[in-house]
């Protein structure tokens, strides 16, 4: 076997176990603030916490009864509309409860649903943010506003873009608590609570905001979740410049925090941060305003099996006669970049990094930006990933220059190469001190051969993440049957490719395996093709796994998204042109059909001398 085959086999072997070995047994480590495990104080030195959405809440030495978040399906509600969401929040509370995706449905079906996102108590999966006051010294937990406070609405009555709302509740003991919320042309909602004084005390309070999210089942896992181990799902948080991820999992497993009375992780930020959950494409998140001081949490109810994120800020001194406000903002919607990359240029620190890049985020970031950018001119994204395989072979062609030129040295070199063996004999060490004189004689190098491979695999990798987990590619059509470029092939032997009036397996079944789809299909033939510009391997045993490997990842890749198999045979195509024209330049003319037609024989060839 001559080296640049047996350099290309071991390359792209071993190359795909390691990195299969690699995420597999080495997961990437969960990276967690730097923190101290104490909660925000209030100005006389008292603990202050905030009620859970299940529970109790206590504040220094005095304990107020908070019940637990109940639904109110006769409490009044305030429509929200804007281009892009629609629902409505509970008057009970003010809880934003009631929100979905207008631009989003759930599949590609006609009468498909949108994507709902937050959903009241009381659904089988309630998401909703609550807001409020945890009540400083000489307050009690009746003094504050909590999660069943039925609110008035004071002005507005539709939530929109330009029209916001403004809640008011009145404690009848002088305070006069006021909620204005607005909510941009995407999903960010601003949300200003105040509370007047007109008491002839003065008073403490610290304000808070929460996400939670009821799970279902024994162990409290959430529906619709990929649980796929190159995606985060779960927490998520920015610490003054430093990312928190957290799983689910790893959530329901949090020590008692005694301070916090409950499963939990406390961050505490000094100056930027935010905190929340994220889904594949999906996310809330509670941010206060930048250069603010606060606590963050994260939480677990095991009882309930209620997951909690929360922001708490310092306690407000309120003397009589004024009136304190504080502002925090809260996201709610898709995870699409151009939006999140404009609430970064806002001042939401590293917000971009709310979507999982992962460990090549140094390559991800880039060809996501790259792909995004064609994709804003051809305004077709299957189109958009050839025309980015193209720029990626274009930056890549001064090294695939040089390895295709020391391969078609090497060529040939090759009856030099046979004398060498011959000459040596069994003696493997004169025949490998030979042939490394003669690589330096000749100025060649064996293993360049190697070297586009090894260049693809991240650059494969990082595409393979970019499509998997950026919203851009949901549901992104191409041509004809090809309606998700994030989904496998639809195409199918079994339906002859969409010929037949009939569905083809579904995808996650044993049959999808076998009947492939038509890119599959092309992938290994395109494989193939690229080996045929080389004679096969002299052993027999080598010949037949170079023989394989091509139908091998045929159906390997047969089940991944259409758009990265997209890549892998515009790579494929590409690289067969290069390396055929370039090795014409050089001097040696590929046989090509000369080896598609040996290859059909029984035996490879072993003498053609």
């Amino acid at each position: 076997m001559d080296d640049q085959n047996k350099n290309l086999i071991l390359a792209t072997a071993l190359s795909f176990l390691v990195i299969l070995v690699w995420f597999v047994l080495f997961p990437p480590p969960e990276q967690t603030p730097t923190t101290d495990q104490t909660t925000i104080s209030a100005t006389d030195g008292n603990e202050v916490q905030t009620p859970s959405a299940s529970g109790t809440s206590t504040v220094g030495e005095a304990t107020a009864a908070t019940d637990e978040v109940q639904p109110e399906a006769e409490a009044p509600r305030v429509t929200i509309d804007t281009p892009r969401l629609t629902g409505s929040l509970s008057l009970s509370g003010g809880r934003i409860d009631e929100l979905s995706l207008k631009d989003y449905k759930v599949s590609l079906a006609a009468d498909s649903p949108i994507v709902e996102l937050l959903s009241p108590v009381g659904t089988e999966s309630a998401y909703y943010a609550l807001y409020g006051w945890a009540p400083g010294a000489g307050l009690a937990g009746a003094d504050v506003p909590g999660p069943n406070t039925l609110w008035t609405l004071d002005q507005g009555e539709t939530l929109g873009v330009d029209s916001p709302v403004t809640l008011a509740w009145n404690n009848g003991k002088g305070l006069i608590f006021r909620r204005t919320i607005s909510v941009d042309e995407d999903y960010m909602f601003t949300v200003t609570q105040s509370v007047e004084n007109t008491t002839d005390g003065e008073v403490g309070m610290a304000p808070y905001g929460i996400l939670a999210r009821h799970g279902i089942g024994e162990d409290g896992d959430l529906p619709g979740l990929k649980n796929f181990f190159i995606l985060h799902e779960g927490v998520i948080g920015m610490a003054d410049g430093t990312l928190a991820e957290v799983d689910y999992g790893d959530v329901r497993d949090f020590d008692i925090d005694p301070n916090e009375r409950a499963q939990a992780e406390v961050y505490q930020v000094k100056e930027d941060g935010w905190i929340g959950f994220t889904d594949h494409y999906w996310m809330t998140t509670l941010i206060p305003e930048p250069g603010s001081a606060f606590k963050a949490a994260a939480k677990y109810d095991a009882r309930r099996k209620i997951y909690q994120t929360e922001t708490v800020l310092p306690t407000l001194t309120v003397a009589p006669g004024e009136t304190a406000e504080v502002t925090t903002r809260l996201f709610a919607g898709a995870k699409e970049w151009e939006a999140i990359r404009e609430y970064q240029s806002q001042g939401v620190q590293k917000f971009i990094d709310s979507i999982d890049w992962g460990w090549f985020f140094f390559l991800t970031k880039p060809i996501f930006w790259l792909l995004h950018n064609i994709n804003a001119l051809i305004g077709n994204m299957g189109w958009s990933i050839i025309g980015l395989t193209l720029i990626i072979k274009a930056i890549l062609f001064p090294l695939a220059f040089k390895s295709y030129v020391s391969m078609a040295k090497m060529k040939e070199l090759q009856p030099q190469m046979e004398a060498l063996k011959e000459a040596a004999g069994d003696d493997r060490q004169k025949m490998q001190q030979g042939m490394m004189e003669l690589y330096k004689k000749e100025k060649v190098n064996p293993a360049a051969g190697c070297l586009p491979i090894l260049m693809q695999i991240p650059i494969f990798f990082s595409l393979y993440k970019v499509i998997f987990v950026t919203i851009e590619l949901r549901q992104a059509p191409w041509f004809g049957p090809f309606r998700d470029l994030s989904a496998p092939d639809p195409t199918s032997i079994m339906n002859f490719f969409g010929w037949l009036p009939w569905a083809g397996p579904q995808p996650d079944t044993f049959l999808a395996l076998i009947f492939i789809g038509i890119l599959p299909l092309l992938l290994g033939i395109s494989m193939w093709l690229q080996q045929k510009l080389n004679p096969a391997p002299t052993d027999p045993t080598q010949a037949m796994i170079f023989a394989w490997m091509p139908w091998v990842f045929m159906f390997m890749l047969g089940s991944f998204a259409s758009g990265l198999v997209v890549y892998w045979i515009a790579n494929n195509t590409i690289t067969f042109t290069q390396q055929y024209l370039i090795m014409r330049s050089q001097g040696y003319k590929p046989d090509v059909f000369g080896n598609i037609k040996s290859g059909f024989k029984r035996t490879p060839k072993t003498d053609d001398k």
